[in-house]
This record gives C-alpha cells, sequence and structure tokens, in this order.
C-alpha cells in the first residue's frame, strides 16, 4: 500500500471523530466566565494556556464518544436519509479500527484532562462514561424514550464542570445553574428529535432507526420540549434570584432564542438535525451572539432601582462573585 493509499484509508477514521463538532465544548465557556466572575484574579496569561489545554483534552474525549456513536450506530444509520453516506455505514471503518481510535482518544484525552486538576479528570471521566451509557448495550439509553435526551444532555452541565473546575478545582458551581443548564441541553436535543422524526416521515421506518421513536410521535416530542425549557426557565429563575437580579433583563431576549429555535425546528428537513451547521443561520446565529453578549454584559451591570421596581429584598446570602 502506497502512501497516499494509508492516507486515503485513515479519512474515514478521521470523519467519525467528527472534529467539526468540536464547537459543542464551547459550552464548557459559561463555567469558565463563572469561574472569572467568582474571581477576577484568574484573568491571567497563565489561565489561558490551561484552558486551551483544557479545551483540547475535552474535545478528544469526546472524539472518542463520536467514534463509538458512530461504531455502533451503523447499522441504523443505514435506514436514515442522510447519515446513510457516513463512513462507518458505507462499510469504511473496520471493528479493530474503530475500537483501537475509542479507546486511545479517551486514553489520550484523559491523560491530558489528569494535568489540568483531580476535579478535572473526573469529570472529563464522566463526560466519557456517559458516552458509554448512551451507546452501548445493555443500557444503551438513546434507544430509551426520553431517557435518550436525559442522558445525552447530560453533557452540558459536565461541560460546565470541565469549565469550571479547569480554574477553580475545590467547589461545587451554582447547581441551580447546572440543573437549567442540563434542561437547556434537553431542549436542543428534543427539538432535535422532533426534527428528524418529521424528516424521516415514516413512524414505522422511525422507529427501525431509533427504537425511541416507537413510542415517540409528534406531540410528545413538542410536550417534551415545552416541559425542558420550562425547567429551564425554573432552573434559571431560582440562580437569578439567588445571585444576580439584573440578569432578570435577559429573560424576555432568552425567550425569544427559545421561540426562534423551535421555529427553525418547525422547518421541512429543519437544520436543527444537525448543530454544528447552524452558523449558516445567519440571522439566528447574529441573534445567539447577542444574548451571549447581553448575558455577559447583565453578569457585570449593577442597577440598584430594579430591587426596588421589583419590591426584590436582596439576598442575605454572601455573593457566590462580586466583580469591583
Amino acid at each position: 500500500m502506497t502512501a497516499e493509499q494509508r492516507i486515503s484509508a485513515l479519512g474515514p477514521y478521521v470523519r467519525i471523530a467528527r472534529i467539526d463538532h468540536w464547537f459543542k465544548n464551547a459550552f464548557m465557556l459559561l463555567g469558565t466566565l463563572l469561574a472569572f466572575f467568582y474571581d477576577p484574579t484568574l484573568v491571567t496569561w497563565e489561565s489561558l494556556g490551561t484552558l486551551i489545554w483544557a479545551f483540547f483534552a475535552t474535545c478528544i474525549i469526546a472524539s472518542s464518544n463520536y467514534v463509538l456513536n458512530e461504531w455502533l450506530d451503523a447499522p441504523l444509520d443505514r435506514l436514515h436519509p442522510t447519515k446513510q453516506n457516513r463512513p462507518a455505514a458505507l462499510g469504511q471503518i473496520s471493528m479493530p479500527g474503530a475500537v483501537i481510535e475509542w479507546l486511545g482518544l479517551a486514553a489520550l484525552g484523559l491523560i491530558m484532562a489528569s494535568y489540568v486538576g483531580v476535579a478535572f479528570f473526573y469529570s472529563g471521566v464522566a463526560l466519557w462514561v456517559m458516552g458509554c451509557v448512551y451507546n452501548i448495550p445493555p443500557i444503551r439509553s438513546k434507544d430509551l424514550p426520553y431517557l435518550d435526551v436525559i442522558s445525552e444532555s447530560m453533557n452540558n452541565p459536565i461541560r460546565l464542570l470541565l469549565g469550571w473546575y479547569a480554574l477553580i478545582p475545590h467547589l461545587w458551581p451554582p447547581l441551580s445553574l447546572a440543573l437549567a443548564y442540563w434542561m437547556v441541553g434537553a431542549f436542543f436535543m428534543a427539538t432535535k428529535r422532533f426534527a428528524e422524526y418529521r424528516r424521516i416521515g415514516d413512524p414505522e421506518l422511525a422507529a427501525r432507526y431509533r427504537r425511541s421513536f416507537a413510542h415517540y410521535d409528534e406531540p410528545r416530542l413538542l410536550g417534551s420540549m415545552v416541559f425542558y425549557v420550562s425547567a429551564c426557565a425554573l432552573f434559571s429563575g431560582v440562580f437569578i434570584v439567588r445571585y444576580k437580579l439584573e440578569l432578570v433583563l435577559c429573560a424576555p431576549i432568552v425567550a425569544g432564542f427559545f421561540a426562534y429555535y423551535v421555529m427553525i425546528g418547525m422547518r421541512p428537513d429543519s437544520p436543527v438535525q444537525n448543530p454544528e451547521k447552524l452558523y449558516r443561520e445567519r440571522g439566528f446565529f447574529a441573534y445567539a451572539l447577542f444574548t451571549t453578549a447581553l448575558f455577559v454584559l447583565t453578569m457585570f451591570l449593577d442597577f440598584p432601582a430594579l430591587y426596588d421596581w421589583l419590591n426584590y429584598e436582596p439576598s442575605h446570602f454572601v455573593p457566590l462573585w462580586k466583580i469591583g
């Protein structure tokens, strides 16, 4: 085999690592921002180096999970109108090669994570274990209705922990925010399921492709979306009241973000089936950036009159952080 043929043979193994999905690890950013708010002295060049290392460690662990997903899902992906073109579904991946890549990436990512700290390492282990729970029988939570969404979206609060523990290894971040982050991830995943179900357009074929679709239908998926976004709002409210009332100013904008996402999810062959391509939705992408910027701004903002307007008694607990 020539060098060119070897490189060509490696191509499918690179693709199943889904490097284009690494952007999802930007969800670590919230944990990092919280750490900076808690201790502004962490804003240093040294912290930047740690965060870059932590980010790539997380990405490599996530790629191990992606390899496992593609390898085990290949027979079912052949029933999907677009996933049938994945390398594993096309028979371009061997089982020994997939196992070596899966375990090799996991080992590399966790070794890198161990250099960040113990808490970060165990959070990385949790991320990898959730990939196993989601994909490997007999549990294989992705086949179980509702649990498929709940278990997959668990990666959101784990990423929050990774962003936090990269800088502050000795304290827990706010539980209310972690739960809100979990629920927003569940909302995104349920919307993806809704779009996939509509895209397939045949309940019998959908159930053959994904076992949980034997239970799901459009009303049930829509109902679950409402549940997850409501739970996210309630847990976010706890965080806002407990730590930063000024964040309530973001509420209408954030509600608009969720409504915008649902409208995109309702489209035929909706792009929410492939969140890594949502950047092509320029209007939505701009709105998401604006929402994020407003959130960061209001974290720094002090607006004492707001407490009077809302007849709100400030918390007597010691704040998690204080800027200035």
